[in-house]
């Protein structure tokens, strides 16, 4: 017998008696149990059907000899034969087109029934009442739930005291660094934290502090930035002309921001740390995800408590 039909029946009976090992020797068996039996019979089938395939393709292999016509393109001297498209090929394909399109439209359609969709439709619910529950806290009650909020989502990076973990996400405990000005001003920004899209040029397209179109200097960035991380106090530093010169316009004389145009920068606003959560951010340390697992009111109530750490300070 050929040593290949020898393996193929070895590697058959060899997998059969796994199935067998596995089932039959299990509490019960199959039960009579006509799903088990059925479960059985196409194991069986399909070791068979595989053995049998793996067979006839390795022996046509060693048999078989290529002939037919050449075709006149080579690749490295290597030809290729202008052999017909297997008709078995041609029919799986064909075949299984006509099935995804069956699937998709009349099997199961994108908006049918599904474990995910009903996940979010529940969410969605959930979130509903949540919102509708909780909408009249307010003050102290909508922080403490914030506070609730962010050692629930936002510890792993901020860390508990809310600085950040040294470097590793924003200190939450002030507005803005000079790090982050800095980075902001060379690189520019895009984003939506005035809750449309609203890109800083970088700072090519900045003017310098005499506002003649003359590119702001590295000197005066970091005078700038410095200001700006020290919370606009030094009204008569350098920082404070070039923030006048170049800033005012989108931010506002004192960083206090201009509605469509640029953020707030002097302090937090419960509106733009909600956008920081529904739309994420790039800046100076990295990339901050969408908080999409939050509804409406734990946002307000994360944005509530952000604010609350750096009052009185």
């Amino acid at each position: 017998m050929n040593k290949l039909y020898l393996w193929g029946i070895i590697v058959t009976a060899a997998m059969l008696g796994a199935t067998y090992a596995t089932v039959g020797y299990q509490k019960g068996g199959l039960n009579g149990d006509i799903i088990n039996k059925l479960a059985i019979a196409g194991a069986v089938a399909l070791v068979i059907i595989t053995v049998f395939v793996v067979i006839k393709y390795v022996r046509q292999m060693q048999t078989d000899t290529a002939d037919g016509e050449l075709a006149e393109e080579s690749w490295d001297n290597i030809g290729e034969y202008k052999n017909p498209l297997p008709f078995g090929w041609a029919v799986i394909f064909l075949g299984t087109m006509v099935w995804g399109m069956w699937y998709w439209v009349i099997g199961y359609p994108v908006d049918a029934y599904s474990q995910i969709g009903e996940y979010n439709e529940d969410v969605a619910a959930h979130d509903a009442k949540f919102n509708a529950q909780y909408a009249s806290i307010k003050g102290p009650r909508l922080v403490e739930m914030g506070e609730s909020v962010f050692l629930t989502e936002c510890v792993v990076c901020h860390g508990l005291s809310a600085d950040g973990i040294d470097g590793q996400a924003a200190n939450l405990n002030e507005r803005i660094s000079f790090k982050s000005v800095k980075y902001a001003i060379d690189h520019g920004l895009t984003g939506k934290l005035i809750g449309t899209e609203a890109a800083m040029p970088d700072r090519s397209g900045l003017m310098n502090a005499n506002n003649n179109y003359a590119p702001i200097t590295d000197k005066e960035i970091d005078e700038v930035s410095k200001y700006v991380a020290d919370g606009f106090k030094d009204k008569n530093s350098a920082g404070a002309k070039v923030f006048a010169g170049t800033c005012t316009m989108c931010h506002g004389a004192n960083g206090e921001g201009v509605a469509g145009m640029a953020p707030q920068i002097d302090g937090w606003n419960s509106q733009l740390i909600v956008n920081v959560l529904d739309y994420g951010k790039v800046g100076a340390i990295g990339r901050m995800p969408v908080m999409d697992r939050l509804n409406s009111k734990q946002k307000e109530a994360a944005a509530a408590y952000v604010m609350s750490l750096s009052e009185g300070k």
